[in-house]
């Protein structure tokens, strides 16, 4: 018995050691190059609305207010500290784009790393063409009634130890993954991919979030097959759905339109409202919307009931 006992302190002691090593690393170089610039084309405005609302509204929008100033997010257990939203608007005292330049939005998007070296995993999208990420810059940096200056602030972040040894468990910081190119619109399949990565429906859909692949989306593990443990505002647990084709237990009974009301109306064919943290994506074009939907059908079906 002393011998077990002896043996399983080593173990904590291990662990202890291990957890302080990783979470001490929640800084890291920030980017050097200054070589982007944001540029404004005909569709800058309207592409990088969109793709703002789609992308980062979940977590940045406040319905109240309906501007991005920014949220509570309960995504954090009460533990690991407290986590809020950034306030995406110009406000020069508040918000974060006029403190940023455009190469370093850019890194932090593609990287995760923020331009003081912090880790912020949530904000990292490697796989969002150039082009894109230039159009959310645009937008960020327009006169759109939603990102105008608000000077507030909903809360300040406080991870403490905790939080950053479980943060840094389940993710790092990703390559600095330049050129890369939007899909074809027209091809369907292809691009409806790209938008299940970029709007990042893979992160709450797979099996578990120390399991996603964020370079390579589909080599997550449980990739859209659902079950992934979740809070509701109210931090009731709940687990998200499987968004394969199977019949009993995932869409495969979906029509279109089916599909079209439970992603922009948050409603189940069956008169269910989809809780929180799903959001409602009522900018997701009628385009957006088919492409998604026709590559979710195509993946292959997964057996995989959800606890209710």
């Amino acid at each position: 018995m002393p011998g077990a006992i002896h043996h399983n302190i080593k173990k904590i002691t291990a662990i202890i050691a291990l957890i302080t090593i990783v979470s001490c690393r929640f800084y890291f170089d920030t980017t050097k190059d200054t070589s982007f610039h944001a540029h404004t084309t005909a569709t800058s405005l309207e592409n990088g609305k969109n793709l703002t609302y789609t992308v980062c509204g979940g977590c940045h929008y406040n319905t109240e207010a309906k501007k991005f100033i920014g949220n509570y997010l309960n995504d954090l257990p009460p533990i690991a500290g407290k986590l809020y939203s950034a306030n995406l608007t110009q406000s020069a005292s508040n918000g974060i784009p006029p403190k940023y330049s455009d190469a370093e939005l850019f890194y932090l998007l593609k990287t995760g790393i923020s331009r003081s070296g912090k880790f912020m995993p949530y904000m990292m999208r490697p796989m969002m063409a150039d082009n894109d990420i230039n159009d959310i810059i645009t937008y960020l940096r327009s006169n759109d009634e939603a990102v105008a200056a608000d000077d507030t602030t909903v809360g300040k972040t406080h991870i403490n130890f905790i939080g950053k040894a479980g943060i840094r468990f389940m993710d790092k910081p990703q390559p600095y993954n330049k050129e890369i190119a939007r899909p074809d619109e027209n091809n369907t399949i292809a691009y409806g991919g790209y938008l299940v990565a970029i709007v990042g429906c893979y992160h709450c859909h797979s099996k578990k979030m120390s399991g996603l692949d964020y370079l390579n989306p589909e080599q997550s593990k449980g990739y859209m097959q659902g079950g992934m443990k979740l809070k509701d505002p109210q931090g009731i647990k709940i687990y998200s759905p499987n968004l394969t084709p199977d019949k009993e237990t995932g869409i495969g009974n979906f029509t279109q339109a089916d599909f079209t009301k439970a992603i922009r109306e948050g409603v189940t064919p069956g008169g269910r409202k989809l809780k929180p943290p799903m959001p409602k994506f009522t900018h997701l074009t009628d385009k957006q919307v088919t492409a998604i939907y026709t590559y979710l059908k195509q993946l292959a079906p997964v057996h995989n009931k959800i606890k209710s």
